[in-house]
């Protein structure tokens, strides 16, 4: 176990991450990002159209919720192209069967390079936790909402990172595995969105009594409909009396990916080796 985690591969990317530039061009860029839609909302708030001076706690939570899903949508967009090249990218650069012939097993090579991946989008978490305080300063939001939402991402992260290291497996050209991953990524959070109003808007025209399964499954599947429970317990509750499961949707989701984000792993560990010996996995 202990190899699988302290290994030369990870030390490497390790390295090679977060000793380059653009790395921190992309952690300044991302930061400017944030910053910019939070401090303009502050701007806007206090000081256009006669507003008041100052931000009252139900301004600060609609702050934090646009926050909350910028971040989402940034960690949606970012994840692929992170971890959508790591297996490609050496197959490319003809050092993946350099790294097939070292004593490190498919399964420690493909959690290293997961890891390094999302080691860097945990940087950016933890750059943006200083936004985050500012809604402590007007109030509006508890602590216990924002650790859902850190836990959110993460699992997210490691859902979605997944998909982008099965791609970058299954996948010889970087480029088409990113669009690939990408494509992927954008039907999950936005197609499976758009079904879900399609189905609901069938469901009521057909006059379709609860339970509504279809419809609970594709918002299941969709990020940002199950983020939006986080904020509010009655949507939660909305959404079971319109349905009529009472299974929370959370734990669907939860259950949904990490279901998902295994198997893609396991695929990958097996693929990364097709013709070797099976014992080096």
């Amino acid at each position: 176990m202990k190899n699988l985690f302290i290994n030369p591969v990870l030390n490497k990317e390790f390295k090679l991450r977060f000793r380059s530039f653009r790395t921190f061009l992309g952690l300044l860029s991302y930061l400017i990002a944030i910053g910019i839609v939070v401090i303009g909302y502050m701007v806007l708030e206090t000081s256009i159209g006669g507003g008041a001076q100052f931000i009252r706690p139900a301004q600060s939570r609609v702050m934090f919720m646009v926050l909350a899903y910028l971040q989402l949508g940034l960690i949606l967009f970012i994840t692929p192209g992170l971890t959508s090249g790591v297996i490609s990218g050496e197959r490319e650069r003809q050092t993946l069967n350099i790294l097939l012939t070292t004593a490190q097993s498919s399964t420690s090579i493909i959690i290293s390079k997961l890891t390094s991946s999302i080691s860097y989008l945990l940087l950016l978490l933890a750059a943006s936790l200083p936004f985050y305080s500012l809604v402590f300063l007007f109030g509006g939001v508890s602590p216990v909402t924002i650790v859902k939402v850190m836990g959110f991402y993460l699992f997210t992260i490691f859902a979605f990172g997944s998909f982008g290291i099965l791609f970058s497996t299954l996948i010889r050209r970087t480029i088409v595995s990113m669009i690939s991953t990408y494509g992927i990524t954008l039907f999950l959070s936005g197609g499976a969105a758009f079904l879900f109003m399609i189905s609901i808007s069938y469901y009521d025209f057909a006059n379709v009594k609860p339970p509504l399964v279809l419809p609970y499954i594709l918002a299941a599947f969709n990020p940002p409909i199950v983020f939006s429970g986080l904020f509010e317990e009655g949507i939660n509750q909305a959404f079971t009396d319109k349905m009529g499961i009472s299974f929370p949707l959370i734990w669907s989701y939860l259950i949904i990916y990490t279901i998902l984000a295994l198997l893609a792993l396991w695929v990958s560990i097996k693929k990364l080796r097709p013709n070797m010996n099976p014992k080096k996995g």
